[in-house]
């Protein structure tokens, strides 16, 4: 019988997918079995694509695209392992939307800030206090490389500004917009829709607070432009930013990018 075995074709003269393992793996391997990982023995057939996992051992980079591509969806790490995606501010929603594409496999990441990590930013965003006094770029950074190697990372110190937009972000499928401040956010959306056309950006509004998580959701207000947040909720006096409703809107970001990048759009 004919498998996809760790992302090569095998012929294999098996039944199920546990005989797989026993033939390449070890007992305490995990299968995974057509993108879900199974704890009891399945039947397999003709093209079906199995992996077999050990456990707690760094793999070669092929090893891990196939390992990869075993929990997604079939054919979804393809697409996402092509997308080039830029996240502009690596505070509370950026780093975690930087985090979070990392783990899905997105093959080129840009991540852009001009800021330091400080004791502040511990409630809310992607970093330690290994990280404090380091550039918020390079902090991100070493964490992806921690997470998945293989990701090529660029980043830019840098703030960013009307005048460096276009060049900044040419060549990238999706902006995601990460900023703090309204006056920044609107700035970069209304400048990269102008100048960069063919660019979705995925922005985000309103996830101060402690006001249901339910509130936050994804909206498609024109074309390539999709906004997350419950849209009015902004931080102030008496109403700051924690880490549950910046982190639900982040995976927001997150989750539209991926939409996107696998042809899901929204309208």
């Amino acid at each position: 019988m004919n498998l996809c075995v760790n992302g090569q074709n095998k012929e294999l003269d098996c039944q199920t997918a546990f005989e797989v393992r026993k033939q390449i793996g070890n007992p305490t391997d995990i299968v995974i079995l057509n993108g879900f990982q199974i704890d009891e023995d399945c039947p397999v057939t003709q093209n079906d694509t199995v992996n077999i996992i050990p456990k707690g051992i760094m793999p070669k980079r092929e090893d891990l695209e196939s390992m990869m591509m075993a929990r997604h969806t079939p054919h979804v790490h393809e697409k996402v392992k092509k997308g080039r995606v830029a996240i502009a501010g690596l505070g509370g929603l950026g780093s975690n939307i930087a985090v979070m594409l990392a783990r899905i496999g997105v093959g080129q990441l840009l991540l852009v800030d001009f800021d330091m990590v400080e004791p502040s930013n511990l409630n809310r965003q992607s970093y330690s206090i290994i990280h404090l006094g380091m550039p918020k770029t390079a902090a991100l950074k070493k964490q992806i490389e921690e997470i998945n190697p293989f990701i090529k990372v660029k980043v830019q110190t840098i703030r960013v500004t009307e005048k460096n937009i276009r060049e900044l972000f040419s060549g990238y499928d999706i902006i995601c917009e990460a900023f703090d401040k309204p006056e920044a956010k609107s700035m970069l959306v209304n400048t990269a829709l102008t100048q960069l056309p063919e660019t979705k950006i995925v922005a985000a509004s309103g996830m101060a607070g402690f006001d249901s998580s339910n509130r936050i959701k994804t909206v498609n207000p024109m074309k390539n432009l999709y906004l997350c947040g419950d849209l009015e909720t902004g931080a102030g006096v008496g109403r700051g930013l924690m880490a549950p409703r910046v982190q639900i809107c982040a995976g927001h970001q997150a989750n539209m990018v991926l939409r996107l990048l696998i042809g899901m759009e929204e309208v």
